[in-house]
């Protein structure tokens, strides 16, 4: 039996857990992509590899985007209105959001050429880079989160909640 994180049953009526839910589904993608490269050269390009590489590119090319969105459009601004300190760190997030897209689109091309059967390995360095962009990342992101617990209001954090669902359109 599978042990659920308990961000895992957020809802949007709590933005803020579903921003620490979608870190865990980045960390639990990332630890897929350090062992594909060894499972590979052991088992080959099977279709157990292409269920979890589509569910991989899925996230990355859909979720992740909207997740930062999410973050630039909504929750930073509101955190920086009540805890204008943060402004360095969210300065430094949004410059660290472009290069997590920009590593993921040049390893998205691999993990596509490996669903059409193009190749059969992926590049380590390539999925190094992708994981250690994202390591640093959430460690400098989720601090700011538990400032938007401190910080934010319940009317505030429903608001957010509601134009992040309607930015997916759930």
């Amino acid at each position: 039996m599978q042990i659920l994180e308990p961000q895992q049953f957020a809802s949007w009526a709590e933005p803020i857990e579903m921003l620490y839910a979608c870190h865990s589904k980045v960390k639990r993608f990332c630890r897929q992509l350090q062992i594909l490269p060894d499972y590979l050269a052991k088992n080959g390009v099977n279709q157990a590899v292409k269920n979890d590489v589509q569910q991989i590119l899925n996230y990355f090319t859909i979720s992740a985007p909207l997740h930062h969105d999410d973050e630039e459009k909504d929750f930073f601004p509101a955190v920086v209105k009540q805890y204008p300190q943060a402004q360095a760190d969210i300065d430094e997030l949004e410059k660290q959001h472009v290069i997590l897209h920009e590593n993921w689109a040049n390893l998205s091309v691999q993990l596509q050429a490996l669903l059409n059967n193009e190749q059969d390995s992926i590049s380590q360095e390539l999925i190094d880079k992708f994981v250690a962009g994202y390591d640093v990342h959430i460690a400098i992101e989720e601090p700011l989160f538990e400032l938007g617990k401190k910080y934010l209001s319940e009317p505030e954090l429903n608001t957010m909640g509601k134009i992040m669902a309607n930015r997916r359109q759930v």
